[in-house]
């Protein structure tokens, strides 16, 4: 017998434990407001952040911070904003995808395609990807408060608990 997708939400958890990461050089608790922003949602959807972190866009901070994250059982989902881009200094995207593994790119896929109804084709420098670490859910996103509103609002929070119920199987 196959199940709906209603049905896999409706059995999915209630409450979900977050990691919230914003990736900046320059941000603090105090300017990040795409951090801060994710925060908000998730706290009035229901779901609770045990992890703030923002760190600079450096591999050799991120992968271990990433690593602890996924082996902990206190967080389902890694929630990343900023270093998207395609600057020389955006690196988040070559580091997550080297720890993903599993690749979920209907993620990013549609996270451009509902920025691009807002910002048009400039959407395409977004590298906004997501997948799973081994059962831990990862996702990033743009550092804008604009893009963070966008893929938490119409991609994110709708599927977040159906994705940690089909994480956990």
């Amino acid at each position: 017998m196959t199940t709906t997708p209603d049905e896999h939400k409706a059995d999915a958890p209630d409450q979900i434990r977050c990691a919230v990461i914003t990736v900046s050089d320059t941000r603090t608790e105090e300017t990040d407001t795409g951090g801060a922003e994710i925060i908000r949602l998730l706290g009035e959807a229901g779901h609770v952040v045990t992890k703030r972190e923002i760190l600079p866009d450096e591999p050799e901070r991120m992968r271990p911070l990433l690593e602890l994250l996924r082996d902990t059982d206190q967080v389902d989902v890694i929630l990343m904003t900023g270093g998207t881009g395609i600057s020389s200094r955006d690196q988040t995207y070559e580091t997550v995808t080297a720890l993903l593994t599993k690749p979920l790119p209907g993620y990013g896929e549609l996270f451009r395609m509902l920025s691009y109804q807002e910002i048009g084709a400039a959407t395409m420098l977004s590298r906004a990807t997501g997948g799973l670490m081994e059962r831990t859910v990862l996702l990033t996103m743009p550092g804008s408060r604009a893009a963070v509103r966008l893929a938490m609002e119409q991609v994110v929070l709708p599927e977040l608990r159906h994705l940690v119920r089909e994480a956990r199987r």
